[in-house]
């Protein structure tokens, strides 16, 4: 009970995870609103407006500047992770949804590709074969939607950056 205990009395990781659950909420809220849809997905969903990761690391940020100050090695190494996933969040993780949502548009609209829809078998041949192409030239496939909502706009960050930073700023540090 005491690792709990100090857990929960970590200011740095309540704000951070009040940040993070506010902004997964807040999707939730926004896509209920917009899409009049309750997809309870968005609550744990990656993703969307405002951006939970940008939330939690600022939240983070600023209660370390707040509890040790901004020359300081802790707040350093805080600012770093925190650029290192904010930059994740718009770069990589934004690039790989938009590879996704090209690849589901080949794989379901482009007459190229011929849907299978019987399920893949559960263990692999002994030697990997090449699928082989139809007489009419189309590959056969067994569709699967790849996940398109990975990472996030600018605006989606920086909307997660305010949050963050509010929550960082109203939560109790000590």
């Amino acid at each position: 009970m005491d690792f709990l205990r100090e857990v929960t009395g970590n200011s740095i990781i309540n704000a951070a995870v009040t940040a993070w659950f506010s902004a997964q909420l807040l999707k939730l809220l926004f896509t209920l609103v917009l899409t009049r849809k309750f997809k309870l997905e968005r609550l744990f969903g990656s993703g969307g407006m405002p951006s939970s990761h940008s939330a939690f690391v600022c939240a983070a940020v600023v209660v370390m500047a707040r509890l040790v100050g901004i020359g300081t090695p802790l707040f350093g190494i805080t600012f770093c992770f925190a650029a290192v996933v904010i930059y994740d969040a718009m770069g990589v993780r934004r690039a790989a949804g938009e590879q996704a949502k090209v690849l589901n548009r080949m794989i379901f609209e482009f007459p190229f590709f011929k849907l299978k829809r019987e399920a893949a078998p559960k263990q692999p041949p002994e030697q990997p074969e090449e699928t082989p192409a139809e007489e009419d030239g189309s590959i056969p496939l067994i569709p699967t939607q790849l996940k398109e909502l990975l990472g996030h706009t600018p605006f989606e960050v920086l909307g997660g950056c305010i949050l963050g930073v509010f929550i960082g700023m109203v939560m109790p540090a000590a």
